[in-house]
């Protein structure tokens, strides 16, 4: 196969020129018909790959979720009563997924994600097997922040692999498909969960992560495809130097991933774009807030209908359905109608830009504090206990309306280095998971579950103009922003392109 003339996006394909001497050992995709770039894979294939890391991302988040509603039993087995310990064991995982990137995504832009999938998946069923086997609540810690280091390889990477795998036309829905992954457990797994533990003990939860945990650590080798363009380029760079015996072909300079320079960059990149991106930090800052809200929600939501409703451990386990509802509805009507919206701006022949992606966040940022005024009043007034849960459920449907457009934006705004600039989000979002709920029990108690959600309320209401400054002034921001964010621009061509149909 013979090298292209010019380096292209490793997206979609490009047009070839011959402009210059040296292009003409400068490797690339050689157009829409190169079945070495993922994004011309066949439909079945891309598909699976988006189906398995989603399921990668279910598997290891429920290890998160699945223990919220055994936390009074556990603490109880293990001997502990330290309420403050009893919210810590659910979010240290968090902690554990707010670091875990720092390492693991410049190790995918160097090595490829899917040998940084691997690695997580064996560490992470090792620390599984620990949790199960824990005898006090400071190994069971210990072991929980390590399943979390691990487990968040998926969540990290995932948004690009799937950036990899899809056009612009379908992102939206493979967007949802994969979200599905980390935001339905925090739904269903405390129902498992709650009846798992009363019915087998706390510690079978971690068990029955581990059983499905195994089985995908044994295949992914075998069926999980590598999909990062830039490790892709070399390995085709080096088979035809082996084929030719021609040492000069290489791979455009901005996407060379073995050099020594190469690999510090990877490492410092994640850095780079967090400390010098407005971006990265409105949108990490917006992202944050509602994910934290999840976890306090989820934290203190069996204690609610244990104490205020008389619940047993399996049925307050049920409550977690009303936002789990709103979660999947959210999931499949904001990637349908993204990936509507970009077919018409298609179609139109319209110019796309990351900031196209961001729309639904305008409509999440409004529910998400209605969702929040309702919870909190009707479960102040013990209102009938399906009530609540409808307000959960609002909350639920505008989560994702905010999550899933600022995945896509991430990945379409920094697209050959979107698992080092999701890291910067990432961070900000775990950390404010792993510590909002620890203030939980104190927030309903001091103000009560009225007053108590509305101040979080009138926080996400704060939060909204956000998301409209990126749609309205992000390109702008862009433009003018730092050298990693230009080199972006420069690196991929269709972070904004014109589209002929």
């Amino acid at each position: 196969m013979q090298p292209s003339r010019i380096a292209v996006p490793p997206h979609e394909g490009a047009s070839l020129s011959n402009t210059a001497s040296r292009d003409s050992y400068r490797v690339s995709w050689n157009g829409d018909k190169d079945l070495e770039n993922p994004i011309n894979w066949s439909p079945a294939l891309r598909w699976g790959q988006v189906v398995l890391i989603s399921l990668l991302t279910m598997i290891t988040s429920l290890s998160s979720d699945m223990l919220a509603p055994a936390v009074p039993m556990m603490m109880k087995s293990l001997n502990s009563t330290d309420l403050k310990l009893s919210s810590f064991v659910v979010s240290v995982y968090v902690i554990g997924s707010a670091l875990g990137p720092l390492l693991a995504s410049p190790l995918s832009e160097h090595y490829g994600r899917a040998k940084v999938y691997n690695c997580g998946n064996i560490i992470f069923l090792g620390s599984i097997a620990g949790c199960a086997c824990s005898v006090n609540v400071s190994m069971l810690i210990a072991f929980r922040f390590l399943s979390g280091f691990s487990g968040v390889t998926p969540l990290a990477l995932g948004g690009g692999s799937v950036s990899d795998l899809m056009p612009s036309e379908s992102l939206g829905m493979a967007m949802a498909i994969w979200a599905l992954g980390s935001l339905i457990p925090p739904s269903f797994a405390p129902i498992a969960g709650g009846y798992l533990s009363e019915t087998l003990g706390w510690r079978w939860i971690f068990w029955v992560i581990a059983i499905p945990m195994a089985l995908l650590t044994i295949i992914s080798p075998f069926l999980l495809r590598e999909t990062y363009g830039p490790i892709l380029l070399e390995r085709k760079a080096k088979r035809i130097r082996r084929q030719t015996g021609d040492c000069n072909y290489r791979v455009d300079p901005g996407t060379q991933t073995t050099s020594h320079r190469a690999i510090l960059e990877a490492f410092a990149r994640p850095t780079t774009l967090f400390l010098s991106s407005p971006i990265i930090w409105i949108l990490g800052t917006q992202s944050a807030v509602v994910y934290g809200y999840l976890y306090l929600v989820f934290t203190t939501l069996s204690y609610v209908y244990q104490d205020r409703y008389h619940f047993s451990a399996g049925q307050s386990g049920l409550t977690y359905l009303g936002e789990a509802i709103g979660t999947l509805l959210g999931v499949f009507t904001v990637g349908a109608a993204s990936d509507k919206v970009i077919k018409q701006r298609q179609k139109a022949q319209q110019t796309l830009k990351p900031e196209n992606w961001l729309w639904p966040t305008a409509v999440g940022s409004v529910l998400i504090p209605i969702g929040l005024f309702w919870y909190g009043w009707t479960a102040e007034v013990k209102a009938h206990p399906v009530v609540p849960l409808v307000g959960l459920g609002i909350f639920g449907f505008g989560m994702m309306s905010v999550f899933q457009p600022i995945q896509a934006y991430m990945v379409k705004a920094f697209p050959v280095h979107a698992a080092s600039a999701m890291v910067g989000v990432n961070l900000l979002r775990s950390l404010v998971g792993a510590l909002l709920p620890l203030g939980g029990q104190k927030l309903y108690s001091s103000l009560g579950l009225g007053w108590g959600n509305s101040l979080l309320a009138f926080i996400a209401l704060a939060l909204t103009p956000s998301t409209w400054f990126v749609m309205r002034f992000g390109e702008r921001i862009r433009i003018r922003g730092s050298g990693e964010e230009q080199a972006e621009r420069q690196a991929d061509g269709h972070a904004d392109v014109h589209i002929n149909g």
